[in-house]
């Protein structure tokens, strides 16, 4: 059984850094792309990032990109998101996710994920 338990959620300020991190509990970790979902209070929850399996090959949110870095650590089943500059939109519960891939395939979403974590909670003041 394949757990995920994310951390790093605080409050910051705004133009603050913060880096999430994922824990991956189970086998075959290096088998999943992993990625990272938020939820803001009333909204949707949306897709962040992701990175491949072997960790080469990221995908980000447009909007995110150049402020928010996806990686992976494979020998110690962590995804982390480094994210900078942040701003009060921000503010969100951030979920880790993985989904079971081939090997060329990266694509993650809400609904093609296998798995979740509860989330850990980012809130930017401005």
């Amino acid at each position: 059984q394949v757990q995920l338990v994310e951390s790093g959620g605080r409050s910051v300020q705004a133009g603050d850094s913060l880096r999430l991190s994922c824990t991956y509990s189970g086998h075959s970790y290096s088998y999943y792309t992993m990625g990272w979902f938020r939820q803001a209070p009333g909204k949707e929850r949306e897709f962040v990032a992701a990175v491949s399996r072997s960790g080469r090959n990221t995908n980000y949110k447009d909007s995110l990109k150049g402020r928010f870095t996806i990686s992976r650590d494979n020998d110690k089943k962590m995804v982390y998101l480094q994210m900078t500059s942040l701003k009060p939109e921000d503010t969100a519960l951030y979920f880790c996710a993985a989904r079971r891939t081939i090997l060329s395939d990266m694509s993650i979403s809400q609904e093609s994920s296998d798995y979740w974590g509860q989330g850990t909670q980012v809130t930017v003041s401005s």
